[in-house]
């Protein structure tokens, strides 16, 4: 065939192609079970209306295909496309809406086996190949300079179709804001996939492969939307070499990582299930363990142990600069673990991670119920941190909310606490001079002078208590007075509920518990903000208060 054009549209429910894949063979009964929803029979159906139509051989020149998509253009020109003995060799230039691309098309289909194995690449000229949509419609690029893709085998059975295969792709780079804040290069990733489609029920199965360079993982993933929708995801991995998992981290992503070295070995598990209709059961669990004999022989850019001695800290406020300070004490405003007091340590520690001394840097509990919590409210509104990895946050990342820097934030806390790179009570005291407790106020002594005019060592239990409640959101603290400058309804409950936590443990005294008034007094710098707003506050439920809440009382 030699300079022929093939359109095809479809507008709202109308077009002039799918009579292709919804017409049924001579002599098949209609299958009374299959539904609307059950997309393994729609693609089953497809399968194997293409499958059946692939031609003995075929050759193709000038060949235009014109795709009209309620309003988006898919435009390909196929010089030349030969397909002969079940051997494909092809080339293309496809243009959606403002992506072109030119490739190259090679590879084998069995019709009769169901087998299908293609390889795409990009010319001499553009190098690499964009995936189109994705731009407009997640505001992320995709690209790679080659692309495998198979299906091995294929089995419908009660309705429900199942599809092996596997896809690799090499040069393959991301960029999204969400995922990282520069371009993600992965120079060779793998998938091998068992995925089952049926009525409401989608599944990446057993026997799945996820391999980013020489790390290797076996996802399993459930997804069911009717009656209830019900979510299930597995992950568990071999053991992977230290330094094999450290060199397959993608640049860009974890960065803190590149040109770590290191012995032994890690696996990691993690079990996740959800039903919608009972979030109260949620099941989450997750273990990353080593070898005994491992350990860090190098570190990369940044040294994990610098918590360790004075190191230069850096406050970013929306991805720019926005003050340095020396954290030890050649900085005036350093204060020492022993002359911070004893309320508000404790006062901190039972509000944002009462086992922060006995954990190794995680509390599956937390971060169990904060799920729970967002899923409920479909939002962010609970974390979940420790002060491990709150501490990590401030002193070795930035603050930008990616999905990668979670995992990051993650595996710096595992490494610290499991090889106690630095204690519990050094990592408390960084903690304490670091974080934010206000606009531009950084640190236990430029809170107690903001806030009090006082020396963190002079504060009384209102005032810790004070200082507490503001941790999760500091720039918010002028909102806690009402036009009076007195207490609302939430911190006054704050009060009186971390007080008599730290009571029924044995942190304070009796005498301590019945002086906790229901006010404190702003003598510094901060009263002056103060801005008179109707007290609309409701007391707050015990499982939203804080990040770690009560779960160990």
């Amino acid at each position: 065939m030699a300079n022929g054009n093939i359109t095809a549209f479809k507008q709202d429910s109308v077009d002039n192609f799918s009579f292709l894949y919804r017409k049924k063979a001579k002599g098949a009964a209609a299958d009374s079970t299959a539904k609307k929803s059950n997309y393994g029979t729609l693609l089953n159906q497809l399968i194997e209306t293409a499958f059946e139509n692939v031609p003995d051989g075929v050759n193709f020149r000038n060949l235009g295909v014109l795709f009209k998509n309620d309003g988006r253009t898919i435009n390909m020109l196929v010089p030349d496309l030969v397909m002969e003995d079940g051997e494909i060799d092809g080339r293309m230039t496809i243009t959606t809406d403002s992506v072109t691309n030119t490739m190259f098309v090679r590879g084998v289909i069995n019709p009769n086996k169901y087998l299908l194995s293609a390889k795409m690449y990009g010319d001499e000229k553009s190098g690499s190949i964009e995936v189109p949509y994705i731009k407009q419609k997640f505001g992320a690029t995709v690209r790679f300079d080659t692309l495998t893709l198979s299906i091995t085998d294929k089995v419908f059975k009660n309705n429900q179709l199942t599809i092996k295969g596997e896809s690799s792709a090499h040069g393959l780079v991301l960029n999204h804001p969400k995922i990282a804040d520069e371009n993600v290069t992965v120079k060779d990733g793998a998938l091998k996939y068992v995925i089952t489609l049926g009525d409401h029920y989608y599944s990446l199965g057993k026997g799945s492969e996820v391999r980013i360079n020489k790390a290797i993982f076996h996802p399993q993933v459930t997804y069911e939307t009717r009656p209830n929708r019900k979510i299930g995801i597995n992950i568990d991995s071999p053991e992977i070499p230290a330094n094999d998992l450290f060199e397959s981290m993608p640049p860009g992503l974890f960065d803190t990582f590149q040109g770590m070295k290191a012995t032994g070995t890690f696996k990691y598990r993690m079990n996740f299930y959800v039903d919608m209709a009972r979030v109260d059961s949620l099941k989450f669990d997750s273990d990353l363990d080593a070898s005994p004999d491992f350990n860090i022989t190098q570190y990369g850019p940044v040294d994990l142990r610098k918590l360790n001695t004075d190191f230069t800290h850096t406050v970013y406020e929306k991805g720019k600069v926005s003050r340095t300070f020396v954290v030890g004490p050649a900085n005036p405003d350093f204060t020492p673990y022993n002359q911070i007091p004893n309320y508000l340590k404790y006062a901190i520690l039972t509000a944002e991670d009462p086992r922060f001394m006995t954990h190794k840097g995680f509390h599956e509990g937390a971060f169990r119920h904060s799920l729970i919590t967002n899923i409920k409210e479909k939002s962010f509104v609970r974390g979940g941190s420790t002060v491990s990895m709150q501490l990590v946050k401030n002193a070795f990342l930035t603050r930008k909310k990616t999905i990668t820097r979670k995992v990051e934030e993650a595996l710096i806390v595992w490494i610290i606490e499991n090889l106690r790179l630095t204690s519990k009570q050094r990592m408390f005291e960084v903690y304490l001079n670091i974080i934010e407790w206000g606009p531009n106020v950084y640190g236990v002594k430029e809170a107690a002078r903001f806030y009090f005019s006082k020396a963190p060592n002079q504060l009384n239990i209102n005032e810790s208590l004070f200082l507490a409640s503001i941790v999760p959101k500091p720039k918010q603290y002028r909102t806690y007075f009402d036009q009076y400058g007195d207490l609302r309804a939430y911190p006054r409950y704050f009060f009186k509920l971390i007080s008599g936590l730290m009571y029924k443990r044995g942190l304070i005294s009796s005498n301590d518990h019945n002086n906790v008034a229901p006010y404190v007094n702003l003598n510094g710098r901060a009263g002056n903000f103060i801005i008179a707003k109707p007290d609309t506050t409701q007391i707050m439920d015990t499982l939203e208060l804080a990040p770690i809440d009560l779960l160990d009382f």
